[in-house]
């Protein structure tokens, strides 16, 4: 499989998720939380294309709506955490000195706990919803992007056409947003483009444990930890949305990987 074809495969298959999750529900039959008690546990059918769950609603119309919860929460993590990120690791990597050293050791401090227990923690402490879900899941993805930005200002700073900005007069901040970011916005963009199939993943996680977004909203995390009690009995409950949550960050992998290499001329064919 070639890196041109993992790209298109990840784009194709991305943009049918999204248009399904999008326009599907206005044509979908059933509503999202319709109770059926006739159709309890029912498996595929051609009524129910991807069968029914405990209640009888019909999986595939939560699974597209549960689309629009989980995909939003990863692009809206992936760009709030990028965007802090950014502002932090540009004032540290231009500045440097003791601004530089505070910034790294709170970001050491930050990073003291692995990130998902930093989202357990930051969602506990905020409660259920989906802003909540995302200020947890862009806390715990702000050190990375912090340590990586850094690096790449430390390298773009000596440059000579910074020195001719400073040369005549320009501001810091005219420096940091006219000049350096727009040199080093390429490792930002595949940062964003990789993230949000990191924050999908964290944020079906933070449902399934009984954090994030709750019952009865159809997310795809939580249509997981619906499902787990029926894994033996009715494997389909889980098996559902197991399934288009691996093939969206698959796609969503596959379409960063095609991003890093369209922009870094190392990795091009």
């Amino acid at each position: 499989m070639t890196k041109a074809f993992s790209a298109k495969l990840g784009i194709i298959l991305l943009a049918l998720i999204v248009l399904v999750c999008l326009a599907g529900p206005f044509f979908s039959p059933y509503e999202v939380n319709g109770v059926d008690l006739a159709n309890m546990y029912s498996g595929p059918s051609s009524q129910h294309l991807l069968g029914c769950d405990s209640m009888g609603r019909d999986l595939f119309t939560r699974l597209m709506y549960g689309g629009r919860y989980s995909l939003a929460l990863g692009i809206c993590a992936s760009l709030f955490g990028a965007a802090v990120g950014v502002i932090i690791g540009s004032i540290g990597g231009y500045f440097g000195g003791m601004t530089e050293t505070v910034i790294m050791r709170l970001m050491d401090v930050w990073s003291a706990l692995p990130g998902t227990m930093l989202c357990i923690l930051v969602s506990s402490a905020m409660g259920s919803g989906f802003f909540a879900t995302v200020l947890a899941l862009t806390v715990g993805g702000v050190p990375g992007t912090v340590r990586m930005i850094r690096g790449q200002i430390l390298s773009e700073r000596s440059r000579e056409y910074i020195e001719a900005a400073q040369s005549i007069n320009c501001s810091n901040l005219s420096i940091m947003f006219k000049h350096l970011l727009p040199n080093v916005i390429q490792p930002i963009i595949v940062t964003m483009t990789m993230g949000i199939g990191s924050c999908i993943i964290m944020a079906a996680s933070l449902s399934y444990i009984g954090l994030g977004i709750q019952p009865p909203n159809p997310e795809w995390g939580a249509m997981l930890s619906e499902g787990r009690a029926y894994i033996r009995t009715y494997p389909h409950l889980i098996l559902v949305p197991g399934i288009i949550i691996a093939l969206a960050v698959f796609a969503i992998n596959l379409m960063g990987d095609g991003v890093r290499d369209a922009l870094d001329p190392k990795l091009r064919d």
